[in-house]
């Protein structure tokens, strides 16, 4: 789950989930990163993974786009065993983080990849495989002229929704309401998802309200879900 730090584009070529920027990693992380992505990392590689043979059982795979520095996606897996999840970021600060929480918490049903979201979603991701997806707090880019760099584009939200099961989920939380509306559009025109509110949704018990966004809520701000899934 990202916030100001959080940074994804699109170019004018290609999708990218992400712009590279340099973070400061304390030694925790930096220890944390080089001792457990040997053990909870995937490398990135163009051949669909077997989530199977990755997790040793049979059971739904939920992916999260850039999840910034990892807490609540660490808490989500905690709460929910049943599912195996697979964090996708490339700041190292993050990473290192994650794989600290899961050392910490044991937990073993969390993979990380650091890599490009969009290069792992077309290349490691078989088509129809896919329980849920989740995108929280994405970089919202505010100037009207980098909103082209916004994540959630049409192509985006087309290469996730093939990605899913039928009934499987699309996620999306994000405190900057422009944006919120923009996703709302975006979404509801894709061909193979459905709303399953009638606009925006109700933050699903499972999504964890962080400190940050705890924050903007007692200043105010709002911020808006959106639970889209993939039509039958």
């Amino acid at each position: 789950m990202n916030d100001s730090n959080d940074s994804r584009r699109l170019t004018s070529q290609s999708i990218r989930s992400f712009v590279l920027r340099q973070g400061r990693m304390s030694p925790a992380q930096s220890r944390y990163l080089e001792q457990l992505m040997p053990t909870v990392g995937i490398d990135y590689a163009p051949a669909p993974i077997d989530p199977c043979a990755l997790f040793g059982r049979e059971a739904p795979v939920v992916v999260e786009i850039g999840f910034g520095m990892g807490a609540a996606t660490a808490e989500i897996a905690l709460t929910r065993p049943d599912e195996d999840f697979i964090g996708i970021e490339v700041h190292a600060p993050g990473v290192g983080n994650l794989c600290k929480l899961i050392d910490e918490h044991r937990i073993d049903n969390l993979r990380i990849v650091q890599h490009d979201a969009v290069e792992v979603l077309r290349d490691m991701i078989a088509p129809a495989s896919l329980a849920g997806v989740h995108i929280y707090f994405p970089d919202p880019w505010p100037k009207k002229r980098h909103h082209k760099r916004r994540l959630v584009q049409a192509s985006l939200v087309r290469l996730v929704a093939e990605r899913l099961a039928p009934g499987g989920y699309l996620h999306c939380a994000t405190d900057w309401q422009d944006y919120a509306e923009q996703m709302l559009l975006v979404l509801a025109a894709e061909p193979l998802l459905e709303n399953t509110s009638d606009g925006f949704a109700p933050r699903p018990e499972f999504r964890p309200l962080t400190k940050f966004e705890a924050r903007g809520l007692r200043l105010g701000h709002g911020v808006w879900d959106l639970v889209f899934r993939r039509r039958g």
